[in-house]
Parts: C-alpha cells; sequence; structure tokens
C-alpha cells in the first residue's frame, strides 16, 4: 500500500509504533489475512528495542520476584527463536561466579534447576556446577572468585529481529511506513479515523481503520493521552537502562552474569567480535524517553561491577560506545525499578461496542511472538475471519536454514560465492541469512558489489538495505541494521553519509 494510498481505503489495524511489538504484531496480523497499516515515527528499532542487552533469555533473576508465568513463556519462546531466525540468535553460555555473601549456593542450584525445566528445553545444554580455579572460564575472574555455575542462552541482534518482522509483515500485504507519525484519532462511525503525518516531506493524510494497536513503547501512556484524548486505565513505568561497549576483556565464547551488592545483575558479553558489552542498570527515569542518555554515575557504577570481578580493569575512558533505552512497564508498584515486573498488559478498550483500542504495556523482546498472538486473541472478536496463529514454525526471513545449522549453512554460502572474503561470508551469512543469495545475485566478484565505501563496506549492500529494510540515513546501516559504527574507519563512514546525502528524499520508497 503505498503511502498515497494508506488513505484511500479502510485498513483492518492500524498500528503505532515500530518496535519489536509493533512489527511482530504486524506481522503476525498480516499472516492471518488481516490488512495493515503500521506507522513508526523515526526508524525501525529507533528505541528501546535497539536499546536492549541483546538476549533471548528467560530471566533467570525474575524467578526471585516468582515471575514463574513470565520464565516459562520466555525459556519456550527461546526455543522458537532459536529454530526460526539462526542467523541473528545463536547459542550462548553464561557464567555465574557464586558469591556466598550475596546469594547461597543452594539458591542459584534451585533456580539453575528450575530453568533447566520450566520452559522444555530441547537444544540447549543443561547448567553445571564449575571450579573457576580450573576452568578456563575462571581465567579472567579475580582468584577469589572460586566457584561458580554455567547455564545457556541466547544472543540476539535485536534491532535486526525487528527489522525482519517488518519484512515478514510486509511480504504478507501490510504496509510500513517509518518516519512517519500518527498524529491524532478518533472513533467516528464505528471506526478509527486517525491524521498520519509524513515526518520527512510534512505531508498530512487520514487513515479510517476498524481497530487500533497502541505499540509506542515508552509513549504508550502519552498516545492514549494526547493523540486519542483517553483516561488510561493502567499505570506505566519508565525505567531507564544503560550500557557500555569496551575493546574485549576476556577471551572465549562465554558471557558472565555477575551478581553485585546492591542485588542487581550485570552481564558481560562477547559482542562484534572486538568487544565485550556491559550492562544493564535500572534507573527510574521521567524525562522525554527520545532524550535518554547514559550518565556519568551510570558509567561508573558498571566499570566498578567489572572491576570487583576481573582481572581486567576498565574505567570510564576506556569506553568506546554507550547507548540507553527506557523500558515500559507495567507500574505493579514495585518500591524497586529492578524488581517492576517485564511481564506484559495488553489494555482492551472497545468502547461500549465501538472501534477497539488495544495497548501494548511492558514486555520482553523474548516474548514479542507470544505477546503478538496473545494481541491477536484479544481483537479475534473485532476480526471474526481472521485466521488462526502461525508465527510458531515460521522462519522469519533468511531463517529457512535447512535443520537452523548455521554452520552447514555458511559453508555452503562460501562454496556457493567462493571468491566473498571470509569475514565478509560470515557477515553476510549472520546478518541476512538465505537472503545473502538474494544480495549477491548475479556477482561474480567483489567488483560486482557496486561501490566500495571503504573497508567491506559496498553500495549493494547498502542498496540492499534502502530497497528492502526501510534504511534512510547512514546512522540506519550502521547502528540498526548493523553494528558496523563500531567497526568502520572515519573516512568509510563519511562517504557513506556524504552518499546519503546525495540521495532524493524518500529514496528508500520501494521497501514499503
Amino acid at each position: 500500500m503505498p503511502v498515497s494510498e494508506a488513505g484511500d481505503e479502510i485498513v483492518d489495524l492500524l498500528i503505532v509504533g515500530g518496535g519489536i511489538n509493533g512489527a511482530g504484531i504486524a506481522r503476525d496480523a498480516a499472516g492471518r489475512g488481516l490488512k495493515v497499516l503500521l506507522v513508526e515515527q523515526d526508524d525501525l528499532a529507533s528505541a528501546t528495542s535497539s536499546a536492549s542487552t541483546k538476549l533471548i533469555h528467560g530471566g533467570l533473576r525474575y524467578l526471585e520476584y516468582y515471575e514463574f508465568r513470565l520464565v516459562r513463556e520466555a525459556l519456550i519462546e527461546r526455543e522458537v527463536l532459536l529454530r526460526n531466525a539462526p542467523h541473528i540468535i545463536r547459542p550462548l553460555t553464561f557464567v555465574l561466579p557464586h558469591e556466598h555473601a550475596l546469594r547461597p549456593a543452594w539458591m542459584i542450584r534451585i533456580g539453575l534447576f528450575l530453568y533447566d525445566h520450566l520452559g522444555g528445553r530441547e537444544r540447549l545444554p543443561a547448567s553445571r556446577g564449575l571450579d573457576l580455579r580450573r576452568d578456563p572460564v575462571g581465567k579472567p575472574l579475580k582468584p577469589l572468585l572460586t566457584k561458580g555455575f554455567s547455564y545457556a542462552d541466547c544472543w540476539v541482534d535485536d534491532a535486526r529481529l525487528v527489522a525482519l518482522n517488518a519484512m515478514d509483515a510486509r511480504e504478507r500485504g501490510a504496509c510500513i511506513l517509518t518516519r512517519t507519525r500518527c498524529t491524532g484519532a478518533k472513533r467516528t462511525g464505528g471506526l478509527w479515523e486517525a491524521t498520519i503525518e509524513d515526518l520527512s516531506t510534512r505531508e498530512r493524510w487520514n487513515v479510517r481503520a476498524r481497530g487500533l494497536v497502541n505499540a509506542a513503547g515508552p509513549w504508550v501512556a502519552s498516545f492514549i493521552d494526547s493523540a486519542l484524548g483517553l483516561k488510561r486505565r493502567q499505570g506505566l513505568r519508565l525505567i531507564k537502562g544503560s550500557h557500555i561497549v569496551v575493546r574485549r576483556l576476556f577471551e572465549g565464547p562465554q558471557a558472565y552474569i555477575l551478581q553485585n551488592a546492591d542485588r542487581r545483575i550485570v552481564f558481560a558479553i562477547p559482542y562484534e567480535r572486538d568487544f565485550t558489552l556491559i550492562g544493564t542498570t535500572d534507573l527510574p527515569y521521567d524525562g522525554d524517553p527520545a532524550n535518554v542518555r547514559i550518565s556519568p554515575d551510570e558509567v561508573d557504577y558498571l566499570c566498578q561491577v567489572i572491576n570487583s570481578h576481573f582481572v581486567a580493569q576498565i574505567k570510564p575512558s576506556d569506553v568506546v560506545w554507550t547507548y540507553a533505552g527506557v523500558r515500559p512497564l507495567y507500574d505493579d508498584e514495585s518500591v524497586n525499578a529492578s524488581a517492576v515486573t517485564r511481564d506484559y498488559v495488553l489494555e482492551l478498550d472497545e468502547a461500549n461496542g465501538g472501534a477497539p483500542l488495544l495497548s501494548v504495556f511492558g514486555g520482553k523482546i523474548t516474548t514479542y511472538r507470544k505477546l503478538a498472538e496473545h494481541a491477536l486473541e484479544k481483537l479475534k472478536p473485532h476480526f471474526p475471519k481472521s485466521g488462526a496463529a502461525w508465527t510458531h514454525a515460521a522462519p522469519l526471513p533468511g531463517g529457512d536454514v535447512p535443520g537452523a545449522d548455521f554452520d552447514g549453512f555458511l559453508a555452503g554460502l562460501r562454496a556457493r560465492w567462493p571468491w566473498l572474503p571470509a569475514d565478509l561470508a560470515q557477515r553476510y551469512a549472520r546478518a541476512y541469512g538465505t537472503r545473502a543469495d538474494r544480495l549477491l545475485d548475479g556477482a561474480n566478484g567483489v567488483n560486482d558489489l557496486g561501490r566500495h565505501f571503504g573497508d567491506d563496506l559496498y553500495s549493494r549492500e547498502v542498496e540492499y538495505l534502502i530497497d528492502r529494510e526501510w534504511a534512510m540515513t547512514a546512522a540506519d546501516v550502521l547502528w540498526r541494521r548493523s553494528k558496523l559504527g563500531l567497526h568502520l574507519a572515519p573516512a568509510t563512514v563519511a562517504a557513506l553519509e556524504a552518499w546519503f546525502g546525495s540521495l532524493p528524499t524518500r529514496a528508500q520508497a520501494g521497501a514499503r
């Protein structure tokens, strides 16, 4: 549905918000035969959904708060997502050093036993105890840490997970509009009539929809208050989570989960081959979510946690990149920000039989697919002809890897494209999965990959991201569709920015 046609017909669902929940609901709804329009005021995954700790996990620490339903659902989803997107999701072993003063060993063992068995674990190894004095994973840690545990979860490229859901939604008939805002909506004649604004051109038009989904993330409450002029039934807690990235702190593929004296958990995760990702913090936030930034105190806090556990020491000047996001959590009146539930709440406002409004509060990236299923279940009475749930066994774009065997797929990709440099083949396979063959179609050598911006970035890949994945700026390419911003030389970044600057407005319109 092109922009010019968006207001010429009635859509079934207008979805506001292009984060993981909005994209997941759009994909599920489009696959059930509903006519879907999604609008996002910035880029896909431009806020909370690209500011996670990059994990598909059950949430071991949530067991302390008796979140058994959430943990079980997340553990089940961990297996589902690993099967359906093996290119952007992969297993990751976590090492948990034991500190008796914080949590007794028996408590951790019970927690890990539950973690192993709550979700019907199929593909990941069970937890086990570790002697950190002898096991190689103990070498980076301080000598006082002699005992630990290991367990398995998964790593994910969070922003790409959003983009792939949006791609699949579009391929099933949804219209996805980025840099486009819903400025207001009201119920009229059994429908929602909404005003939509293209923020690049300032063009405005009206859209009529049979249902409205508010998946605006940190703006979910302000959208209800300001754009809709309605009274909220649910409260919202904004919790800030910040991360730092430093040069690689330790060898090996394992990550570490660190207990801190304030009972918070901090992760240290191998990241982008050359780096270590450290986070997160949990702090109440009351500012504009668009302006969230890590504070010097948070940087100091994360450095101190690392320095109390690792032989290698870091300081704020070692930080090469930071990011922060705001989690829009349902207000369960917890005093401690770390204890606020990560479970989701779906509020359905039917206004005495009027057009439905479904608002999404909270949620974890791991459970986005189940959240989408539950959202469509709630909306089912308004769309009785919509199809059944279908996403459980449906690979995401590029995820149709035979047997979910990524290593085998990578070997096949390199055999099909033997001239492709090994590092570039690895990166394309991880980012695009089986869609890498589409990106490379017709190329017989690196000279066929278009303009060489520098390093391993070519215009063919950038054009693919414009045509297929809604990239409009250099930042979209460098920090959301990839993390090349951590790797590329300044001259390469400058060349890419200049190239984007030469493009006509809305050059990516074909991605819709």
